[in-house]
């Protein structure tokens, strides 16, 4: 394929090259503080993703990245190079945005050679890019064809072909699937990932949709008023989220009110909890500082048993009542009043093996330790 990551004068660049470094980037929109003093590096050849809510502060990292803002203080570099301050056509990036963006008087060819033509490449080298970049969305023959003839993922697929095309060191994408119906988001998203492990190019991805970073980021920044909560692979920030927020914003999380903790040195320390219950948590996930925590545990870690059920050995454990039920087809949610008045969430698999609880049932749910982490409390 002649669509591929580029690299420092002919040299294969290592994994552990940072592509995009950002070193104390702030952005100020007058007295609004959209990013305050962000660090951090992408690698190269990495699915990174931005994650977070509306007015977070993602896009307008992305803008800055790719030059159409600049930052208010603080350094952007794409490799070694700072281009805090330079035009967007200078830097070696492309974007591609939700809305396609293609010129719907010209067909695909032309769109997607409009770049190739601006730098003035041959006639049979614009061809032959042009064809395998059609390969590389799965849409061959497709030359001749109008955006008005695509449909809304064909029109992407064109969009993502225009940007790779140029063999840029990064690709920006801004929510590029949001406007896809539920079932092609998902399949866009496995097309996406497998797209970019073929080229080896840098995406720097940003959405609010959990799952879709989730599935394809390498990495991913959970962002909060402008700030960087976490960082991490996908796994380590689900299963142990350092915020209350990251905890609630990526998937669902049962937080309760933690009363003390017992800081002993061994594997685990014994946390007491608001309503009078206590459990077990890794020591080592236990803060240094003094500040409020909350205990957590992830609804589909949990077991849920008659309350006169012992748990078994090693096993985390607090009682409640259901007070609501839900059936979801391939699962039943449950909602117990847990202790304190906490409310928590189960998720049961539906294997039909015994009748489920009823409303106002007194119950145990029972979960491993090691599925237990800690969040500073908001």
């Amino acid at each position: 394929m002649s669509v591929k990551a580029p690299s420092d004068a002919g040299v294969e660049l290592p994994a552990t090259t940072a592509d995009v470094r950002l070193e104390h980037v702030t952005k100020r929109f007058g007295e609004t503080v959209a990013v305050d003093d962000i660090v951090l590096d992408v690698l190269h050849g990495e699915f990174f993703s931005l994650l977070g809510p509306s007015g977070c502060g993602k896009t307008t990292t992305l803008s800055m990245i790719g030059g159409f803002e600049a930052p208010t203080s603080g350094t952007v570099y794409l490799g070694d190079r700072d281009v805090s301050r330079v035009a967007p056509y200078r830097r070696d990036v492309n974007t591609v945005f939700q809305s396609y963006a293609l010129f719907p008087h010209l067909n695909v060819f032309e769109n997607i050679a409009f770049g190739l033509r601006r730098r003035r490449l041959g006639k049979e080298e614009i061809g032959r890019r042009i064809s395998d970049a059609l390969v590389l969305v799965d849409l061959p023959g497709f030359e001749h064809r109008t955006p008005g003839q695509l449909s809304g993922g064909q029109q992407q697929r064109i969009a993502l072909a225009r940007a790779l095309v140029n063999e840029p060191r990064v690709l920006l994408l801004d929510e590029p699937l949001g406007a896809l119906d539920l079932k092609l988001r998902k399949q866009m998203q496995l097309e996406l990932k497998r797209i970019q492990q073929e080229v080896g190019i840098t995406f720097i991805y940003v959405t609010h949709d959990q799952e879709e970073a989730m599935v394809m980021s390498d990495r991913l920044a959970v962002m909060n008023g402008g700030h960087l909560e976490q960082l991490g692979s996908p796994e380590d920030v689900y299963e142990r989220p350092s915020t209350e927020f990251v905890a609630s914003f990526l998937g669902a999380s049962n937080l309760i009110a933690v009363k003390g903790m017992d800081r002993r040195s061994g594997d685990l320390a014994h946390v007491a909890l608001e309503g009078g219950d206590a459990v077990s948590v890794p020591a080592d996930r236990l803060p240094d500082s003094d500040r409020p925590v909350k205990v957590g545990v992830r609804p589909e870690k949990l077991q849920l048993r008659p309350a006169a059920e012992p748990a078994p050995d090693g096993c985390n454990s607090i009682t409640g009542r259901v007070v609501e039920a839900s059936y979801l087809g391939v699962s039943h949610q449950y909602t117990i009043e847990g202790p304190g008045g906490a409310t928590v969430t189960v998720y049961v698999q539906n294997l039909g093996a015994g009748p489920p609880p009823v409303l106002g049932q007194a119950v145990r749910l029972t979960w491993l330790p090691e599925h237990t982490f800690v969040v500073q409390a908001q």
